[in-house]
């Protein structure tokens, strides 16, 4: 186990085409107090093999931060190795295994990143991921747009193949016994509320917290409340409280 005075491990797991970029504002309140990490699964084709490699990614516990796709992935390392996961955060994320015509749905995005370029992928597949008052928003769109650019077709469609195969997690949720914290932005229409409210009722030590003002991507579209939240429920807010008000004494 980790002891007192040293700083834990926390790995912070992307979702769908999202890279390290989505973490930037938790990195920067989270690094004081931790060693973190940020996955990559641009590689993986399946939940398993993305959970494998982020428990590769360091030896003993960890503290596992996941955002959607990256919260299935968070879930599968504690069914793999539960005795390494200390804590669990599940960010605007599901427990249901593939619906019905959602193959189909998805295909036609897999297809059009292959024929007209990622750019044109994004335009279509972005802006129902935000708050809807912020499908607009090129502040916070353009450096989405610019991180899917970043990726390839290949890479979307080895994460939709994963997406498509993840498991019904609703039997397993009971046997997630760490400390975990589920979140959700009020207004996701991807991962709605509701969803996340049973999760939270399902998993023993469970605790929901609701981002306001949110679609699905709260990294983004409410960084300081999303960071604010992850560093009270790891214990770390006094601590992060003291550091700035000895930064401010000594400016």
């Amino acid at each position: 186990m980790t002891a007192a005075n040293e700083h834990p491990t926390i790995l912070l797991l992307p979702g769908l085409l999202c890279d390290a970029s989505v973490w930037t504002a938790q990195i920067e309140a989270l690094r004081p107090h931790a060693h973190v990490l940020v996955a990559d699964f641009s590689q993986h084709d399946s939940l398993e093999a993305m959970a494998r490699s982020a428990l590769g990614m360091v030896e003993g516990p960890i503290i596992a931060i996941g955002h959607s796709m990256g919260a299935r992935v968070a879930m599968e390392m504690a069914h793999l190795a539960p005795e390494r996961i200390r804590k669990l955060a599940l960010i605007d994320t599901g427990i249901d295994s593939r619906k019905d015509g959602e193959e189909a749905k998805r295909q036609v995005l897999v297809d059009l990143a292959f024929t007209e370029g990622m750019g044109a992928l994004a335009d279509r597949w972005l802006p129902p991921m935000v708050h809807v008052d912020r499908m607009g928003d090129v502040a916070l769109l353009a450096p989405l747009k610019e991180m899917v650019m970043r990726a390839t077709p290949e890479q979307h469609q080895r994460q939709i193949r994963a997406l498509l195969n993840r498991p019904n997690l609703v039997p397993r949720l009971a046997d997630i016994t760490c400390p975990t914290l589920v979140m959700v932005g009020r207004q996701d229409r991807w991962s709605p509320l509701a969803q996340h409210e049973e999760m939270a009722a399902r998993i023993p030590n469970a605790e929901l917290v609701v981002i306001e003002d949110s679609g699905h991507m709260t990294l983004l579209e409410q960084p300081e409340q999303v960071s604010s939240a992850l560093l009270r429920w790891m214990g770390f807010e006094s601590r992060h409280a003291s550091a700035h008000g000895a930064a401010a004494m000594g400016s």
